[in-house]
Order: C-alpha cells, then sequence, then structure tokens
C-alpha cells in the first residue's frame, strides 16, 4: 500500500502541495484530479523522488520509499520521458536493466509489450519516429516492462485514439487484477469514471474532496434532471423555475437539462414539469464526475 502523509512543497513564495494525503491500494485503481497547476504532478513527482518535499512522508508497504523500493515503481510522466534517438526496444530493455532485470528477462519482456501493444514492427525505429500515440503507447511499456508493484500515471490517456484508450484501459484493469496499485491522473473524467472507485481532487495544492466516486456523487448538494418532451416541444422552464433550480441547458434535441437542489423531491420535478409539457423521458440523479469536479474546485477548470 502506498501512503502519502501530509506532504508539502513550497517553490519558492509559491505553496504547490499544502499537507496533502492520500492512500493506494493494492488491487485497486485511485484517480487522481485537479485543475491545471493543482499539484498532481509534484504529487507524483515527490513519490517517485525527483522532488523532495519539505514535510510529511511516502510510504510503501509502510517502508520509506528509497532507490530499491521505487525499482518496483512504475512511471509514465505527462512529459515525454524517453530518449528520441533510441530505438524502441532498446530503450525497453535499458528501463527494465534500471529495475533490476537480467538482460535475458529484458529483452523478453520487451518483446512480449511491444507485441501486446501494437509495436511489434516498430522495435527497431527511433522513438522520434512514432507518432504522438505510439510514443504514448512506448511510455506505457516502459512502465510495465519490469512487472511494477505501483504504477505511477501522469495523464497515461493523452493523445491516444480511441481503440488505443480501450487498449490501455484494458492494461490497467489488467495490472489491477494481479495485485499492483495505481495512481493515474486523468482529464477524461468519463474514463475515471469507468475505471476507478475512489478519487482524490486537489485544488491549490489541497485535498479538497475524496473518496469514493459514487459517496462523493450522492453527497453532491444538487441533482441533475434530464426531461425530453413530446412534439411540438415546448419552450425551456426558464425564469418560472423554483427558487434554487437552474435551467443548464436547452438542448436542440428537444431535451431540457435542470439542476435543482439535493432536497428536491421527484414528485415535485415531475408535477412541474409536467405543466410545461408532455414528458416522454426523464431521469434524475446525482451530478456526473466532471460537475461534482467543477463543485469541488468553485470554479470552472480543466481537470
Amino acid at each position: 500500500m502506498l501512503e502519502v502523509s501530509g506532504i508539502s512543497k513550497r517553490f519558492g513564495a509559491t505553496v504547490a502541495l499544502d499537507d496533502v494525503s492520500l492512500t493506494v491500494r493494492e488491487g485497486e485503481i485511485l484517480g487522481f484530479l485537479g485543475p491545471n497547476g493543482s499539484g498532481k504532478t509534484t504529487t507524483m513527482r515527490s513519490i517517485m523522488g525527483l522532488i523532495a518535499v519539505d514535510a510529511g512522508r511516502v510510504t510503501w508497504r509502510a517502508r520509506p520509499v528509497d532507490t530499491e523500493v521505487r525499482h518496483r515503481f512504475g512511471y509514465m510522466p505527462a512529459e515525454r520521458g524517453m530518449y528520441p534517438k533510441m530505438h524502441v526496444r532498446e530503450q525497453l530493455v535499458y528501463f527494465a536493466r534500471l529495475a533490476g532485470r537480467s538482460a535475458a528477462e529484458a529483452g523478453a519482456a520487451a518483446d512480449g509489450w511491444l507485441d501486446r501493444l501494437g509495436l511489434g514492427d516498430r522495435a527497431n525505429d527511433e522513438v522520434q519516429a512514432l507518432s504522438s500515440g505510439n510514443q504514448q503507447r512506448v511510455q506505457l511499456a516502459i512502465a510495465l516492462v519490469h512487472d511494477p508493484d505501483l504504477l505511477i500515471l501522469d495523464e497515461p490517456f493523452s493523445g491516444l485514439d480511441p481503440i488505443a484508450v480501450e487498449t490501455m484501459k484494458a492494461m490497467l484493469l489488467e495490472q489491477v487484477g494481479r495485485g499492483a496499485a495505481v495512481l493515474f491522473s486523468s482529464h477524461q473524467l468519463d474514463l475515471v469514471s469507468d475505471i476507478c472507485r475512489d478519487v482524490v481532487i486537489v485544488d491549490r495544492g489541497r485535498v479538497v474532496l475524496d473518496g469514493d466516486v459514487a459517496a462523493i456523487r450522492e453527497r453532491s448538494p444538487v441533482r441533475d434532471v434530464t426531461v425530453k418532451f413530446a412534439a411540438p416541444r415546448p419552450s425551456a422552464p426558464n425564469g418560472s423555475t423554483p427558487d434554487g433550480w437552474e435551467v443548464v441547458d436547452d438542448g436542440s434535441d428537444g431535451s431540457v437539462r435542470l439542476r435543482v437542489p439535493a432536497a428536491t423531491d421527484l414528485d415535485e420535478v415531475l408535477t412541474f414539469l409536467s405543466r410545461t409539457g408532455r414528458i416522454v423521458d426523464l431521469s434524475f440523479g446525482p451530478p456526473e464526475l466532471s460537475e461534482v469536479f467543477r463543485i469541488a474546485v468553485g470554479r470552472e477548470g480543466s481537470p
């Protein structure tokens, strides 16, 4: 289990991390979210020992993270962390050897991951000759080539096409299935909802929300209502809505989305909307993770 306990970091007058704590258990994926500049990458670099924190500590299985422990980690940075003129297979072998694998083990592992990620025919190409998406696949292979116990992935889905995204998701779930712990950040909150049970949201270097995704959605102070009316579609009930209700989207497809206080009763919603027009479809429930994120950080922002 990875435990990050109260880490803080300043860069001059800038507070990058302020008492950040999180836990990643083996066999689980933790989604790490926050606006740009919120401290996600600094936290990940701190775990990997690339940045020395001013306070707090990082442990793995209750042991301080030293070089030996870190050999059991796989790291995929948001920025390209490869040697652009090195051949793809050579690069994977090199990083596997750095993690303690023998030459034979490193070669076999490199070949296996290249085949699995559809890069077997590019093994002898220079990394700089690959597309952005294929470079991202190579970075994933580097993180996985030594079968790590912990994966730290900073924006692993960036630059991937939909097929590659599905491949990446399957790989992460496979790693969890074999018992690895996974911490990853992503701007694609629908993916986070798909594969993570728990998330930690940071903003301005502090944890502002954490826990089970379903539970934090349920705790939201609002509920989303999406209603579709029969044709001819009435005007959206803007201006005539009860106090605290908001028309979020007056859709061109005949649907209207509203946001109401969490305490609002569904019967109240149905009664009001039925006076507006004949309802043919309606959904009522907690907001999606993307909206929970915006509420948590208190402003519009990119996760």
